[in-house]
């Protein structure tokens, strides 16, 4: 049994934080959610939850409320994201043997709007000072091992294994589950069952294994996808890293946020095409009926399933170009106004609940895409494409799916995921191609060149 939690929360001066939370990732254990320079970074852990199944959002959702309603909280700052939080991360089938989590660090660092805060957590009875929480902050970041920075990888894509490598010493890729071969077959049964009438759009997604003998070094690629991919949220939640562009569900206060993404071009296909590479972007993605049709159907899925829990709510007319540096995307942002449901605003892992999966990770109809995936993968996709994210104790929190990211698995080798959305017009050969351009961003920040 969790004993109660104390925290106290105190602002850092500007100095403290001028770069924002980057320069605050340097332990391969932190837990991190940063975009641009704002976010959350963790150090230690005070408490933890698991659970596994169908009921593993509600499971954690119960044992987080009882944590934060018991806790002594003392916070001099309150804002989102102040006083005790959780970081998480949820597999992505309930299924799945991977265990759901959330953790509780005993140190974090927060960046939002121009002010820099610091929480002390503890389950302890020791007094929480100022002076206290300060010197807990310098003693986790004097014990993080010396790493150097290095220039940011000039990543690419090839759909030649054999040529994957930076060099035969340093780093190699193999498949994982399915070969290249297998899972484009699978990806020709996908769009036969569609066309069969059987569901309107299925995501398929594969693996590869990196080993990199010098070691992986989680703090210097938390650094990379934090610096490279600024429009992206950057996470680090128990070995799982990455830097995912789509928003699930951002909640503050009784506003509730989702960026929504389906359709994607890889940036190189724009070398050689004359004009602007966001006009030809424009051109392609905006004006390809496939791309919109995968992107309607992504938006209806969540706008449908969020409804409920509104009482106002718009998207966007047009979907927008999401520029990256390895892609672009049909984008559109949501934002709703919670109501309450049963007496209560729904929380943030409540929502989740209802949201999760969406067309965008698995497909419509939900639990035919879902069965199809199990049969035609041969993967048990893990945190992959499930929520990551935090919440605080107001009910509070930001969770994206966990897209363009991997898991360590030791101390040498990394497990990347990507998957793609398949319709009816979807070629093989090009949906292999946009795996490869969406593993690009962790293959860059493990210096992998390929």
């Amino acid at each position: 049994m969790t004993r109660t939690l104390r925290t106290l929360t105190v602002p850092l001066d500007g100095e403290s934080a001028p770069e924002g939370l980057p320069p605050y990732l340097v332990r391969d254990d932190v837990l991190c959610w940063t975009r641009r320079e704002a976010g959350l970074v963790g150090f230690g852990e005070a408490a933890r939850f698991t659970a596994t199944g169908p009921e593993r959002f509600l499971e954690a959702d119960i044992w987080w409320r009882h944590l934060v309603i018991e806790a002594d909280i003392t916070d001099h700052v309150e804002c989102p994201g102040t006083g005790p939080v959780a970081f998480g991360s949820f597999a992505f089938s309930k299924a799945s043997d991977h265990e759901s989590r959330l953790i509780v660090p005993e140190i974090v660092v927060g960046v939002r709007d121009g002010r820099a805060w610091l929480t002390q957590i503890t389950a302890d009875d020791a007094e929480l000072t100022e002076a206290g929480a300060f010197a807990a902050l310098k003693g986790w970041l004097e014990s993080a091992p010396a790493a150097a920075v290095g220039p940011p990888a000039d990543g690419g894509a090839t759909t030649d294994l054999a040529a994957a490598v930076v060099n035969p010493d340093a780093a190699t890729l193999k498949t994982g589950s399915l070969s290249e071969e297998d899972w484009m077959d699978a990806v020709t049964a996908g769009v036969a069952e569609i066309r069969a009438g059987k569901l309107e759009k299925l995501v398929l997604a594969r693996d590869i294994v990196a080993t990199v003998p010098e070691g992986v070094n989680a703090a210097e690629v938390l650094r990379q996808l934090a610096g490279r991919y600024r429009e992206c949220w950057t996470y680090g939640v128990d070995g799982l890293v990455g830097a995912t562009p789509e928003m699930l569900i951002q909640v503050e206060g009784r506003t509730a946020q989702a960026r929504v993404l389906a359709g994607t071009l890889d940036r190189r296909d724009a070398v050689g095409e004359a004009g602007l590479p966001l006009d030809y972007a424009e051109r392609v993605l905006a004006g390809s009926e496939k791309q919109r049709h995968e992107h309607e159907i992504a938006i209806q899925s969540l706008t449908t399933q969020l409804a409920p829990f509104s009482e106002a709510m718009n998207a966007h007319d047009e979907p927008f170009i999401l520029e990256l540096p390895n892609v672009w995307h049909l984008a559109s942002d949501v934002k709703a106004e919670l109501t309450e449901v049963e007496g209560h605003v729904p929380t943030c892992l409540a929502l989740i609940n209802a949201l999760h999966p969406t067309a965008a990770v698995c497909g419509t109809p939900t639990q035919v895409a879902g069965a199809l995936i199990r049969k035609l993968e041969h993967l048990d996709r893990g945190p992959y494409a499930g929520p990551v994210g935090w919440l605080d104790a107001a009910g509070n929190g930001e969770w994206g799916i966990a897209l363009r990211g991997a898991v360590i698995e030791s101390p040498t080798t990394v497990r990347l995921y990507a998957g793609c959305g398949i319709v009816e017009g979807s070629q093989p050969e090009a949906e292999l191609a946009e795996t490869w351009a969406k593993f690009r961003p962790m293959l860059e920040s493990l210096g992998i060149s390929n």
